[in-house]
Formats: structure tokens, C-alpha cells, sequence
């Protein structure tokens, strides 16, 4: 009989949540009890909102136990690890039977995501038991090419999950061409958007499958050095790459001599970003390598020609590079299998905003956003209706509900004027306003503009300005025209991404909400009842009780009244807090 096995979920999210203190927990009564079974740290599981987790693997099968603190660790230690019964009530999973959040799961793929969650990332070992490594060695025993392996990348269809999705094979063929003395390859793990949340995730939760679709990549263009650009704001990430990069020297699998061929030479590095957007752009990722401040280059030259320290050089994201070693293993085939004609493979997406399954899925390519939202994701909270979904990361496009029927692929996100990004997806409900929601993203990209180009540094600004005088209740005629001016000048005359993409919010939402911009500059109202300066509180006198509750919580006594007669608000005194509509037990309050 094999030995139970207890995985604690120890990524950041679960970590945030508290599941430390559930593994110290547990780890003492193993220790107090002298009971044998094995006790793993492991990655994101993607169940966030269901975190601590803790996975208990025995003989009868896997339980996944959910919203786990340190009294219901005692009782599953004392029920499931001790006597073997399964502490149904608290189950989110299970291979046995059905689980209450097992619509969470129906209609994922793992891919990249294959073994976080899965394997204790510190541990090698866990990795190659699970074939890590595999792929790497069969390119050595079977003597496949570089040409051989960048025509497997090509044949599988997966393009860059970073951002523009361009063909990944296409990428490394550029880069394999280019005639140069040293070469480079570099993993651009520094994306600042919902998306990065997945980065850090893979690189938590799965270092080696990164470092090995690294050493794929150096092979097939051949680099000779890696580096692995990561934001300082993820020591997590960085103390397990580090970790990982150490091991899997000592394997053999990095440094002089790879795996004892003589002359295939690898290693890689952490480089630590400060963490600037502009920075998920590659020219201005290598720039920060150099220790230059991050800003983008001009392209031509491109990088696969003259990129770090003027050398050849091929970016890709964390993902991609997630993906390679499963693609090498079983083929191209096993991943252009699902997908659509034109995007291949699975995409993860990071769930967030106003849903009540926010955490980390992969679904194949050509799933339709409604099926992600209401079947993965589980709906709108409080059960609120569905009104649009951000995608793409700050300089994604808002795609309205009627849309939501739209599948995920590039080409078809594209339509709709939203970008597949890094896979950041940022729901909303009734309660959002869309102007707001645009302020919101545009107040970031303009802070994380580089203020190289004049477009994107002024632009962004003067687009900030308009939208923040709409929102206040200080629109005016022709406001909507100077915004979509202002951004197509700036996505037509900046020269990185960050820019060309900055108004993409801004576009959709005029596109798509253009009647809350006209009732936010015409009517002075937010119909969402969202923007603080448009909102007007009033006393129904018919409901109104007298009971002087809203009166006594009033910060700036705007409230006058007579106990056990209807009270009245003076507008000129009201700052619009809300505190009376939040605190009125009889639906007095009106807001409008």
C-alpha cells in the first residue's frame, strides 16, 4: 500500500490565505502523533477562491478540501489521515465523486499548467518523475535537430501567450538564422497585468518546465545564455527559480557539457525588474538587462537580429516556454488537437473582478467567454447581472455581455477590439461604470508610460484628464470626439506596445457604452450609480420612519429631521458618502 500523501497548496495565493499556519498545523500533528504519511508543499492549484487548499491522496483516491483553517485541518487529520474518512462537508474535489465545485473544473486542459499544484517545486526529482526533462533528453538520445525541433514548435500552431501571438517556431527560426558568434534567449516573466498572476503562479508552482522549455529554446537557436526576467515583487517566484536553476545544474541539465554532450553549453540567470509595465515591451525588458532605464528601441533592427548587448536574441513569456517540453514529449499533435484553425493549443487566463470563481484556469482555445464566466467561473456574485469582461490586461478592450458568446482565440478578441494579452480577464457586473472602468486602466498605462514618445507621455495624460472631468460630472460636448482622436493618434504614433495599446479601454468602452458617456456629459448621471460626485441621496418621506439612524451616522450633518418624522437631506451639505443609504434598515434612502 502506498503511502497517504497530504499536499499543501504554498503559492502566494494560498500563502495570502493562510495556508502556512494549516501546514505548520498539520506538520505537528505528524510530528506529536508519529504518524507515517508524506507532507508536500506544493503550487496553485488555480482554486483561489477556495484557498488554503489541502489534497489528501491515499489508497481509495484524491479528496480536495477547500477554505481549510487550522480547526478543520485538526478534524481532517484526525478523521481522513488517521482513520481513513474523508470529511465530506468540507470537499471541493474529487475523483470519486461529485464536489461542489466540480463545474470549475469540467472543460479544463492542463498544459501548462499540468503540474502546479501537482509536484513539490522545490524538488526535482518530482518534476522528472512526472517525465520532466524527458523532452530534453529525447532530443539528445534521438539526435533530433534544431531545425527538426523549431519545425515541431511550428507544426503544434502555439503562438506567443504573451501578447501579440505571434507564431512562437516562426520566432526561433528569425533567431536560429541569424549568424552571430553568441546568441541569447530570454523569459520575459515580468508581465504587469491580472495576467502576471499566472506567470508567478507557473513559476511558483513549476520552475522546471520553464528552465527546461528555456534549455529547447537555447538548443534550438543556439544560445549559450539564458536569462529569466522576473519583477523583484515575486520573491516567491525568484526563490524557487533559483532553487530550481541550482538543481538542475547539479543534474547536468545546465552549465558546460548538457547532459555529457561535449559543446552543448546552457545556463541561465534571474534578472530582477523593478517591476515597470513598459518592461513586459522586449526592447525595453533588454534594456533594463543592461541596466539602462526600461524604454523601448526603435524596430528594425528586430531582436531576433540584434537584441541583448547587440547579440541575436528570442524572448517568449512564461507560458510558451511552460508549454515546450510537453510539446516536444508527445508531439506536436498533442497540442494542436484542441484549439481552433488559427489558435492552437489551451490559453490561461486568470479570473478576477466581480465572479465568484476568481482564480487560475487553462481551457482550450475556441471556448466562448460565457462558457469561462457562468460554467468555470460560476456566475456573477450576489447575483448581479453580467455586463462586460476586460481582456487583455490594462490596455485590454471591454467586451460588452452581448458578446459573450464571442470564443477565445486571437483573431476573433481581436474583433472586438480587446487583446488576448497575458490572459487577464477582469469581469464586471451592473454596478460597474464603464467610463470609470476606463479611468481606472488608463490612470495605470498613463503612470507606467515611459515618456519616451510624445503620444504616448502626453496623450495618455490629456486622455486621463477628459475622463476624469466626465466622471466628476464636468463633461462636455465633444469630450467623446477629442478621446477617440486623442487614441488613435497615440496607437498610430507610439513605438512599443504599451502606447499603441493604451486607449484600447477608452475605444471599446466608447464603442460599446457610448450612451453612459453621453448620460455622464448630457444628464449628468452615472448609470451605473457608481461615480461619487453624479450621485444624489434623497428621503422617501413615505417609507421614512423617523428613527434618525441615517441622521446620527451623517459625517457632515446634512441630515434634518424630528424623531418619528420624515427626514430630509440638504444637497448642499451632502458629501456623498452613502453612509445613510448603507445604514437605513427601510429602503428610505434614494440614490439616484
Amino acid at each position: 500500500m502506498e503511502k497517504t500523501k497530504v499536499l499543501i497548496g504554498l503559492a502566494s495565493c494560498g500563502i495570502a490565505a493562510g495556508a502556512n499556519k494549516v501546514y505548520e498545523k498539520i506538520n505537528a500533528l505528524k510530528i506529536s502523533e508519529k504518524i507515517d504519511f508524506e507532507l508536500t508543499k506544493t503550487g496553485c492549484l488555480g482554486m483561489c477562491f477556495r484557498e488554503p487548499l489541502v489534497e489528501i491522496i491515499d489508497e481509495t483516491g484524491s479528496y480536495l478540501y477547500g477554505d481549510i483553517n487550522e480547526d478543520k485541518a485538526v478534524e481532517i487529520f484526525d478523521k481522513h489521515v488517521k482513520q481513513h474518512e474523508p470529511v465530506k462537508e468540507y470537499i471541493v474535489r474529487s475523483d470519486l465523486f461529485q464536489a461542489k465545485d466540480d463545474n470549475f473544473w469540467n472543460g479544463q486542459i492542463k498544459i501548462a499548467l499540468r503540474n502546479c499544484g501537482v509536484i513539490d517545486p522545490e524538488n526535482i526529482k518530482e518534476y522528472e518523475n512526472k517525465g520532466g526533462y524527458e523532452a530534453i533528453k529525447k532530443i539528445i538520445s534521438e539526435k533530433i535537430s534544431s531545425e527538426k525541433v523549431i519545425q515541431t514548435v511550428l507544426d503544434s500552431g502555439i503562438r506567443g501567450r504573451g501578447g501579440g501571438g505571434f507564431p512562437t517556431g516562426l520566432k526561433w527560426r528569425f533567431a536560429a538564422n541569424s549568424k552571430s558568434d553568441f546568441k541569447y534567449i530570454i523569459c520575459n516573466a515580468d508581465e504587469g497585468d491580472p495576467g502576471a498572476f499566472m506567470d508567478r503562479s507557473v513559476l511558483e508552482g513549476d520552475p522546471h518546465a520553464v528552465i527546461e522549455g528555456l534549455i529547447i529554446g537555447a538548443y534550438s537557436i543556439g544560445a549559450k545564455e539564458g536569462v529569466i526576467y522576473c519583477r523583484a515583487e515575486y520573491p516567491l517566484a525568484i526563490k524557487r527559480l533559483n532553487i530550481a536553476i541550482e538543481q538542475a545544474r547539479k543534474k547536468g541539465y545546465l552549465g558546460k557539457n548538457i547532459l555529457g554532450i561535449k559543446g552543448l553549453d546552457f545556463d541561465l540567470y534571474v534578472k530582477e525588474g523593478a517591476g515597470a509595465f513598459v518592461c513586459g515591451e522586449e526592447t525595453a525588458l533588454m534594456a533594463s538587462i543592461e541596466g539602462e532605464r526600461g524604454m523601448p528601441r526603435k524596430r528594425p533592427p528586430f531582436p531576433a537580429e540584434s537584441g541583448l548587448w547587440a547579440k541575436p536574441t528570442n524572448i517568449n513569456n512564461v507560458e510558451t516556454f511552460a508549454n515546450i517540453p510537453y510539446i516536444i514529449l508527445n508531439g506536436a499533435e498533442s497540442f494542436s488537437k484542441y484549439g481552433t484553425e488559427k489558435s492552437k493549443g489551451t490559453k490561461v487566463f486568470a479570473l478576477t473582478g466581480k465572479i465568484n470563481h476568481g482564480g487560475l484556469i487553462e481551457v482550450p482555445m475556441g471556448i466562448s467567454i460565457r462558457d469561462i464566466i457562468f460554467k468555470l467561473g460560476g456566475g456573477i456574485t450576489g447575483g448581479k447581472k453580467f455586463k462586460a469582461v476586460q481582456l487583455g490586461g490594462p490596455s485590454g478592450g471591454c467586451i460588452p455581455e452581448y458578446l459573450a458568446d464571442t470564443i477565445v482565440d486571437y483573431d476573433s478578441v481581436n474583433a472586438t477590439g480587446a487583446i488576448m494579452g497575458s490572459g487577464g480577464m477582469v469581469v464586471m457586473d451592473e454596478t460597474t461604470c464603464m467610463v470609470d472602468m476606463a479611468r481606472f486602466f488608463l490612470d495605470f498605462t498613463c503612470k507606467e508610460s515611459c515618456g519616451k514618445c510624445t503620444f504616448c507621455r502626453v496623450g495618455t495624460k490629456r486622455m486621463l484628464e477628459i475622463l476624469t472631468r466626465i466622471t466628476h460630472g464636468e463633461g462636455k460636448e465633444g469630450d467623446i470626439e477629442k478621446l477617440e482622436e486623442l487614441a488613435y493618434q497615440i496607437k498610430e504614433n507610439s513605438l512599443c506596445g504599451l502606447g499603441q495599446t493604451a486607449p484600447n479601454p477608452v475605444l471599446t468602452t466608447i464603442k460599446y457604452f457610448r450612451h453612459e458617456y453621453e448620460a455622464h456629459i448630457n444628464d449628468k448621471k452615472c448609470p451605473a450609480k457608481n461615480c461619487k460626485q453624479l450621485l444624489t441621496y434623497t428621503v422617501d418621506e413615505e417609507k421614512c420612519t423617523g428613527c434618525t439612524v441615517c441622521a446620527k451616522n451623517c459625517p457632515s450633518n446634512a441630515i434634518d429631521g424630528e424623531r418619528k418624522s420624515a427626514h430630509f437631506i440638504r444637497q448642499d451639505a451632502c458629501i456623498k458618502c452613502g453612509s445613510c443609504y448603507s445604514k437605513c434598515k427601510f429602503g428610505a434612502i434614494i440614490l439616484s
